[in-house]
């Protein structure tokens, strides 16, 4: 089978377990169940609010929170990492140079989403480096949708 095809075959699909939204900056993000996204303004109630399209939605894995949980050797709050969505039982760097579907909206992996100098303050010490290479991924809203947790992830581009 040739590369081309090997990374376009998923073991499953990716499943929303947790949304979080910060009405400001530097404030942390609120747990919600449920998340509105447009092309025109990224994530509703979000910060951000589309200001650079190609990093309206982060996402984290679950998994990834897993290995910096087990580094920190403590249990890590998903809104410490301040990411808007934690996703289960999907390699999210897998996505590179694809468009997925989060329940009804359709976004565009657009790059890595590396820690920032807040996980030492966040984590505590060694935070930054429990994070380098766990950070998740930025994606651009392509269609406009909603999704909630329990929802899935699934690829729309194969």
């Amino acid at each position: 089978m040739e590369l081309k095809q090997l990374m376009k075959n998923y073991p499953k699909s990716g499943k929303v377990e947790w949304i979080g939204l910060r009405e400001k900056n530097f404030d942390a993000p609120k747990a919600v169940n449920r998340a509105s996204v447009t092309p025109e303004k990224g994530l509703e109630g979000d910060h951000y609010k589309g200001k650079s399209r190609k990093r309206q939605v982060t996402l984290i894995q679950k998994e990834h929170i897993d290995a910096v949980s087990s580094l920190m050797d403590k249990a890590i709050d998903p809104a410490l990492l301040r990411r808007n969505v934690v996703v289960s039982g999907l390699n999210l760097l897998s996505l590179k140079d694809t468009t997925f579907q989060l329940g009804s909206a359709i976004l565009r992996f657009t790059g890595l989403c590396h820690p920032c100098s807040r996980m030492e303050k966040n984590l505590g010490e060694g935070g930054y480096n429990a994070m380098r290479g766990h950070g998740g991924i930025t994606a651009e809203v392509v269609k406009d949708g909603v999704f909630e947790i329990g929802d899935g992830l699934i690829i729309s581009d194969q």
